[in-house]
């Protein structure tokens, strides 16, 4: 679709930027200073203007870029829809709510899109925080923190007379305001507004309106937030558009509200009781670029259906603006008009996968990326993991592997359990029935009290902890409790000569028996552990039921490349446990190199090739930083030829 942009001052190259890889053109550039909208319009192939209706009515362009300074944008868009054009408008749409309102109105009563900036709240940290609150990891939000400290745009912008003339609420304060409209739905009222003219006295240039302004909002359907705006406190001050949410089962923080680009620890977690976690992504995420919002608009207008939400809430933000300032005079409670602003449609929650079948019989699952290891045993020793299986879930992670011999399942599902736990239909849950219990009435018991002590009505998948049995010798519900001795003699039973204490039942009948698991729904899917190629056609074979997933130790050493092939062919995902853990693995040579082109730990490459090949790791740690920066890698996308060099390193002993 041709575009027109009116005005060619800074931003206008920034909003041009995007233009080459969107589905936009554009048909000319007006400015009312001539040279600057030649000088963009050369570089983009077009005509330029000085008048905006002679450009109307020369150029081709059903969509105007309203980029024209704070004061001039409502008339500039009221003559553009007159003219029967959509109109994407920089911040904010007018100075005056009535005169915002009048031109949603008029693009309403024409059919025509109008659409605001900023068009942040689609960038990808807003994003990545709207889906915690989505979610419900803090429960009813009852208050926020929101800063707008645009600066002295006097150090930093080459025409600050637009800024200085409007003052910090409608360049900066729109920021947080259109991002908490399109969480929470309108201001209902401002309970108190204060302003203040604090400025350098050595400074010529002053704002002619308030420098800082701060004020107490009450949203319709929300939380109660304290706003503050400022030319004065400059930019780089500790909170630039920072954002804080307090919610009755954990906080929210959001680093940049304005943010267009990702920042792993640009969104932080805490559940009440615990400290603040960074929420990195966990899948790739593009940047927000600002023309991002306008293509939006471009696509409703193309499907017959012109938008003007973000017109709506523009409206909305100036009338909140408009009613801070008649707070600060004096004027007490303000209510605010809506302007018939709504919440945005939550972000599609990141559900439990469910199982998809092909119509071969054979099953795949989704999950997440990147998984967490719950194992109590590391390094040599049994530890109590609790804490950093607390930490995985506020930073995000979607996948846990448990399992009886680990002892902790009560301790998860008291997690699971607790205020500001994600909801269990978004985390997937692996379970595993330890070796000595592969007998029929011995492996139901273990799996209902798996159930019971996760609290779960069902496991996502359920699975063979090893393939070969060993002895019973009683339950091991609960095991971390028990002393280290009876722990050992439960989990692994000697014979007579101190060898263990094999139990005959094969690996067929013991697939059979965890069928039944299945047959009772008690286990979505079911699943095979620590097999060879052999063992698990052993499995296909004899089973009416595919295994959707294999877990078996894998890592660059140990790539189980034909056993991956095989799982693949049949539609059965790979987990990868102990991927970091091979000695002498993170200090390879070849996976510090990659790490260094990319900013990656050694471990991160090792965690985003299992990705690249299709393999989800489990990484297990105590560690916050590292239980972060795992999943972090998750969202990392190695080249084929990074691939090609960290399989290089496999062991072929190992490529069974």
């Amino acid at each position: 679709m041709n575009c027109l942009f009116v005005g060619g001052g800074s931003i206008a190259p920034e909003y041009a930027a995007g233009l080459p890889g969107s589905s936009l053109s554009l048909a000319g550039v007006v400015d009312l200073d001539g040279d600057r909208a030649a000088a963009l319009a050369a570089d983009h192939g077009c005509p330029s203007f000085t008048d905006l209706e002679t450009a109307l009515a020369t150029v081709d362009a059903p969509l105007v870029v309203n980029l024209t300074s704070h004061a001039a944008h409502a008339p500039a868009t009221r003559t553009a829809l007159e003219a029967d054009c959509h109109v994407y408008s920089q911040k904010p749409l007018a100075l005056d709510a009535d005169e915002a309102k009048a031109l949603v109105a008029l693009a309403r009563d024409r059919g025509l899109g109008l659409g605001c900036a900023p068009g942040t709240p689609l960038g990808p940290s807003q994003r990545r925080a709207g889906r915690l609150l989505a979610d419900g990891r803090l429960g009813p939000v009852g208050l926020g923190y929101a800063h707008a400290h645009v600066g002295r745009v006097t150090d930093w912008h080459d025409r600050p007379d637009s800024f200085l003339e409007i003052g910090p609420l409608y360049d900066g304060a729109v920021y947080p305001l259109a991002l908490l409209v399109s969480w929470f739905g309108p201001v209902e009222r401002v309970r108190v507004a204060d302003a203040l003219d604090v400025w350098p006295e050595r400074e010529a240039r002053r704002p002619s309106t308030p420098s800082h302004v701060e004020a107490t909002l009450a949203f319709a359907a929300g939380p109660t937030v304290r706003l503050t705006a400022s030319f004065y406190a400059p930019h780089r001050s500790r909170e630039f558009y920072g954002l804080e949410l307090h919610g009755d089962d954990g906080s929210l923080y959001l680093k940049g509200t304005g943010a267009m680009d990702d920042d792993r620890d640009g969104v932080r977690f805490g559940r009440v009781g615990r400290e603040y976690v960074s929420a990195p992504p966990d899948a790739p995420t593009e940047p927000y670029e600002y023309v991002d919002a306008v293509e939006r608009l471009a696509a409703t207008v193309e499907t017959g259906s012109p938008s003007r939400a973000g017109g709506r809430r523009g409206a909305h933000v100036v009338a909140v603006c408009n009613a801070i300032e008649a707070a600060a005079e004096g004027e007490g409670a303000v209510a605010v008009d809506d302007c018939g602003a709504t919440a945005d449609p939550p972000p599609a929650p990141v559900v439990r996968p469910e199982p998809l079948f092909d119509g071969s019989g054979a099953a795949g699952i989704r999950l997440p990326a990147v998984g967490f290891g719950c194992s109590r045993y590391r390094d040599g020793a049994y530890v109590e993991r609790a804490d950093s299986i607390a930490t995985a879930l506020d930073a995000g992670y979607r996948l846990l592997d448990t399992a009886e011999l680990y002892g902790n399942e009560h301790r998860i599902g008291d997690l699971l359990a607790a205020p500001g736990a994600p909801d269990r239909d978004r985390v997937f849950l692996l379970g595993k029935a330890w070796r000595t219990n592969h007998r029929r009435e011995h492996l139901l018991a273990a799996c209902a009290g798996s159930r019971e002590e996760l609290g779960i009505d069902a496991f996502d998948c359920y699975a063979l902890h090893w393939p070969g049995a060993l002895e019973h010798r009683g339950e091991l519900r609960r095991l971390a409790e028990k002393p280290v001795e009876r722990q050992e003699a439960l989990a692994f039973p000697e014979d007579e000569d101190g060898g263990p204490a094999t139990a005959d039942v094969s690996l067929a009948t013991a697939w059979r028996n965890l069928e039944i698991v299945h047959e009772r729904g008690w286990a979505r899917t079911l699943g095979i552990c620590n097999v060879s190629r052999t063992q698990l056609e052993t499995v296909l074979e004899a089973g009416a039921v595919d295994p959707a997933i294999v877990q078996v130790e894998r890592h660059p050493y140990r790539p189980r490349r034909g056993l991956v092939e095989r799982c693949h062919e049949r539609g059965i995902r790979v987990v990868a446990h102990s991927p970091l853990s091979a000695p002498g693995l993170l200090d390879e040579p070849v996976l510090e190199a990659i790490g260094a082109e990319r900013g990656l730990s050694p471990a991160e490459v090792v965690v985003a090739w299992n990705v690249a090949r299709g393999v989800v790791p489990i990484p297990s740690s105590t560690t916050e930083s590292h239980v972060v920066s795992n999943l972090a890698a998750g969202s990392e996308r190695l080249t084929a030829e990074e691939v090609a060099r960290v399989d290089a390193l496999r062991d072929p002993d190992f490529e069974r």
